[in-house]
């Protein structure tokens, strides 16, 4: 079934085969390629990475739709316990001191999608939101495991904190002050959940545990 190209005759800015000769197209691609991008223009509104796992990915999924291993994998969330609001768990974040972290895990298990809806000091807007995919590598690169992608967009909130009057101390840094080290800090996170989904995959051991052995920081 064919669209009806009349339907896009208004929408000014459309490049298209039907409006761009394939010299012109080729043209424009490569001035929108560069050998160098500043960080800003990669990173700046958006902050996408990516790695492959071997790891099956339903097993990939079942470890990240369960919110405690947050604990295990990222560098610095950690004490997750219930929140009294159903589905809304809180921790700590000890990238800064006595700073609360309010997590809840909406996971589509036919997409293997894996979203972590959270903010810093509140419960009521959850506004820092980090989606996650698992992606069968059998799918997209021939060979067994997972890719798994994650991305954050940024909030207008990471420039200004909504609500410093809940801030445990007036001098506290902001989630915000940290978004140019977004990349760096998921890469290394990226890289602990590699190593972790890998280690127990080739072990033969169980990729989940349970709440209380990560609390516990149970090695494996």
């Amino acid at each position: 079934m064919s669209a009806d190209p009349s339907t896009l005759a208004d929408i000014p800015g459309l490049i298209r085969i039907e409006n761009t000769g394939k010299e012109e197209l080729a043209a424009h691609c490569m001035d929108l390629t560069h050998a160098v991008y500043p960080h800003h223009q990669v990173y700046g509104q958006y902050c996408t990475i990516q790695e492959h796992v071997d790891c099956p990915p339903e097993q990939a999924f079942e470890y990240l739709r369960q919110g405690h291993h947050l604990e295990e994998w990222t560098c610095s969330l950690r004490g997750f316990a219930p929140s009294g609001t159903p589905g809304l768990w809180v921790g700590y974040d000890r990238l800064e001191n006595d700073t609360r972290i309010y997590c809840k895990v909406v996971a589509g298990a036919e997409a293997m999608t894996v979203d972590y809806h959270c903010s810093w000091d509140q419960g009521e807007t959850l506004w820092m939101i980090y989606l996650m995919r698992v992606v069968p590598a059998s799918l997209v690169l021939d060979r067994p495991g997972s890719v798994i992608t994650w991305t954050n967009c940024r909030h207008p909130y990471y420039d200004s904190n909504p609500r410093p009057d809940l801030a445990p101390r007036a001098d506290r840094p902001w989630v915000g002050d940290y978004w140019d080290l977004f990349y760096a800090g998921h890469t290394v996170e990226m890289a602990n959940l590699k190593a972790i989904l890998e280690h127990r995959h080739r072990k033969g051991l169980p990729v989940c545990v349970p709440p209380a052995a990560v609390t516990r920081g149970t090695a494996r």
